[in-house]
Order: structure tokens, then C-alpha cells, then sequence
């Protein structure tokens, strides 16, 4: 009973996350905020990128499963987007390569 309740709970999570992909109309009111939010709506979007790679995927494989149409990245945001998903999606591997090594040591 208990792995099935955290398979449904992974499964809302990874919903719930590719909800605030790209792509979405949301994304686009929040980016109209200015330089700061695009910023931030970048970095976010780095954070979420294998979570939306894998629904881009499904999209891909099996059309018409998912209800909505993520894109791994959103075009026309400017500077600012691009550089907070640069940092994010460079930056992200070292750390959590760093943070798993010394966990270790």
C-alpha cells in the first residue's frame, strides 16, 4: 500500500511540475513582469528541464497523452530568461555531482 501511495505521489509531483513548464500561457503572463521575474522564470525552468524533457518525450512518443504541450525552453523572453535557464541548467549537474561526492567522502 505504501509504494503505491508514493508512485501516485511522485506522479501528482511530476504533473504538478510539468504544469509550470514552458510553453504555457502562464509562463508568458509571469515572463510580462519585467527582467526580474524573466530571470527567475528562467531559473525555474532550468530546475524543471529533465521533468519537462521526459513530458516532451511522452508528447512525442504518444501524442494527445499529455493535456497540455511542453516545450523545454521558451523563445522570445530575452536576456534575462536565457541566462537564469543557462545558469540553472550548467550550474545544476556540478552541484549536485559536488553535493553527492562529499556526501560520500
Amino acid at each position: 500500500m505504501t509504494k503505491a501511495v508514493g508512485i501516485v505521489g511522485v506522479g501528482v509531483l511530476l504533473l504538478c511540475l510539468g504544469g509550470c513548464a514552458a510553453g504555457s500561457t502562464d509562463a508568458h503572463i509571469a515572463a510580462a513582469g519585467g527582467v526580474l521575474p524573466q530571470f527567475f522564470l528562467g531559473l525555474w525552468h532550468g530546475v524543471i528541464a529533465p521533468i519537462t524533457l521526459i513530458a516532451e518525450l511522452i508528447n512525442w512518443l504518444a501524442p494527445g497523452v499529455l493535456p497540455w504541450r511542453p516545450h523545454f525552453f521558451e523563445t522570445g523572453l530575452g536576456a534575462a530568461y536565457d541566462l537564469g535557464f543557462f545558469l540553472t541548467v550548467t550550474g545544476g549537474p556540478h552541484i549536485y555531482l559536488y553535493g553527492w561526492r562529499r556526501r560520500r567522502a
